[in-house]
């Protein structure tokens, strides 16, 4: 299926009050608007639903269409602002399109990428929504499909909608090919399930990211996950976009530019290397020495000693007699490496070079020198590389590259992080 939008990959969802209380009501919009670098989102969107009290919508509106005339051209950022929308509230939509209308008319409209839909049921509303635009793009001399949609998946509806998204997109009748990101919003989806939990937190919905990823993928469509409102948790919503990168959703809600920050930088592969050491279930990071040739273990829920016949190793509650082989193979069963972007560049032209030279797959080996206890332990692991290998290391480095693509302001940034050479490197393979 063809993409229809530029960006390949979101990683930040930026939402800005549009008007506030005090003398200058747009002041959050004005801030949001002077972001640089890595503090400024991928998608900003100024807005004008639940951020803003619905007494202050209406000035919302007229605040976007200064703000974003005076300073759109310079920001990095696509601009998406969301509207008020409701699948069961034909008032709510109206006042969703005379905002859609006012927005798409004014000195605003050419830095303005799409717009936001909240709250919507099934395809048919998405449809109505999509209907809309149409007109208020008509109505403002522009061409059709000017503005992306994106819509929040926020209620039961609209989450069974995803499995007849991709079908839907292939009718000739398809309504719908201005659509960009599918955002999960499980606050309101909780009021939707009428789901309870006992301390009154959000329950995780793993189900409902799971099923947003997969329309998404399968529509060409991106997946961003809803807010992480424990805005002090920063370890926490490290661990949210890990888990949430494992099902294929690399976007996520950011509410504070700490937030945007954080969410920049960790879909993207690591400067260094790592390697971790099972123990106990937990993945524990080893610290490289000086020369970062060594890694060593510094904790107590390992003991490693020498014996007259072998090493004794103590771990998991559990004692074990073990010779050199075997100790070696029972540490590197335990390891994991986290390869660095160097790595996977390493590693995709090393393939690509083999390719060319007639192979179809190539062993690759990593070794490392480990210090337990402080006793020595050299692991190697092998891995086979195949052509199906090779386009699965491909999805790290497509991000990387749509980033340095899409966003010259992190430049600077980027070469800081891995080093020019590496930066160069990596937006040549693949």
């Amino acid at each position: 299926m063809t993409r229809r939008h530029d960006r390949a990959f979101v990683r930040t969802f930026f939402t800005s009050p549009t008007a506030v209380e005090g003398d200058n009501s747009a002041k959050m919009l004005n801030r949001a608007a002077e972001l640089r670098g890595m503090q400024a989102p991928d998608v900003w969107v100024p807005d004008n639903e639940d951020a803003t009290a619905p007494g202050m919508r209406e000035e919302g509106v007229a605040n976007i269409i200064d703000v974003v005339a005076k300073h759109g051209a310079d920001v990095p950022a696509e601009i998406h602002p969301r509207v008020v929308w409701h699948r069961d509230n034909a008032s709510t939509r109206a006042s969703g399109f005379e905002q859609i209308r006012r927005i798409a008319d004014s000195p605003a409209a050419p830095y303005i990428d799409g717009f936001v839909i909240p709250e919507v049921g099934g395809l048919d509303d998405w449809k109505k929504a999509d209907e809309l635009m149409t007109l208020a793009e008509s109505e403002a001399g522009l061409p059709t499909g000017t503005f992306a949609m994106s819509v929040i998946v926020e209620s039961a509806t609209a989450e069974l909608a995803l499995a007849d998204l991709r079908e839907t997109l292939h009718q000739p009748s398809n309504a719908l090919e201005r659509l960009f990101l599918l955002v999960d919003g499980e606050v309101d989806y909780t009021k939707d399930q009428r789901a309870i939990t006992p301390t009154g937190a959000l329950p995780e919905w793993p189900e409902l990211r799971h099923n947003t990823a997969r329309g998404a993928s399968a529509a060409n469509l991106i997946a961003v996950d809803g807010p992480y409102d424990d805005i002090r948790d920063m370890e926490g919503y490290r661990e949210r976009m890990v888990d949430n990168q494992a099902r294929g959703q690399l976007g996520i809600w950011a509410l504070t530019p700490s937030q945007v920050v954080a969410a920049n930088k960790e879909p993207l592969p690591p400067a260094t290397g790592e390697w971790l050491l099972e123990l106990d279930g937990d993945s524990v990071s080893l610290t490289p020495d000086e020369s970062g040739d060594v890694y060593a273990y510094e904790g107590d829920r390992l003991s490693l000693t020498t014996t007259d016949d072998g090493y004794q190793l103590q771990v998991g509650g559990e004692t074990h007699q073990l010779d050199a082989t075997a100790l070696r193979e029972t540490i590197t069963e335990r390891t994991a490496y986290v390869p660095s972007l160097s790595d996977i560049v390493d590693s995709m032209e090393e393939f690509e070079a083999a390719k060319a030279a007639g192979q179809g797959a190539i062993s690759m080996e990593r070794a490392a020198t480990l210090e337990l206890d402080g006793v020595t332990v050299e692991i190697s692991k092998d891995r086979m590389w195949d052509e199906a290998t090779y386009q699965a290391a491909t999805t790290p480095i497509d991000l990387f590259q749509d980033v340095h693509d899409a966003r010259p302001d992190q430049h600077d940034a980027l070469a800081d992080r891995y080093g020019a050479e590496v930066v160069d490197r990596a937006t040549q393979v693949g």
